[in-house]
């Protein structure tokens, strides 16, 4: 799993390294089944605390992301449910994503192709 974090970036550490576990769920980079490394692992190989992993981990988990025990660590959830609609958490983020869209003058157009392009970007992954 490589891992990059932009130490200078606005955005909290453990969301971004949330976020790329997604991305690699997604993308299909990260395989269900697949374990995570340790936190303490993690940690040392990103240069970060430890807490930091851990929160990231806690709220993959609290998503349904990930499980987690104690004799086999962090592991990607084997099995997603699928759903005709978007949990409502999610659809308060693609609001706000397209209000700042439609704040810096990208049309309905433009923005669902954007939103198809990254869609096959990540579909096309591994």
């Amino acid at each position: 799993m490589i891992i990059s974090l932009e130490l200078d970036s606005e955005t909290p550490l453990y969301e971004q390294l949330f976020n790329q576990i997604v991305i690699g769920i997604a993308s299909g980079r990260l395989a269900p089944g697949e374990r995570l490394p340790a936190v303490r692992q993690l940690a040392d190989e990103l240069g970060i605390n430890m807490m930091t992993v851990n929160k990231a981990y806690t709220l993959l988990k609290q998503q349904g992301y990930i499980v987690i025990d104690r004799r086999h660590g962090a592991q990607i959830r084997t099995r997603f449910e699928t759903a005709d609609a978007l949990p409502p958490s999610l659809e308060k983020q693609l609001a706000l994503i397209i209000a700042q869209a439609k704040i810096h003058g990208i049309g309905q157009n433009r923005f669902a192709a954007i939103c198809q392009r990254l869609y096959s970007e990540l579909s096309q992954s591994p």
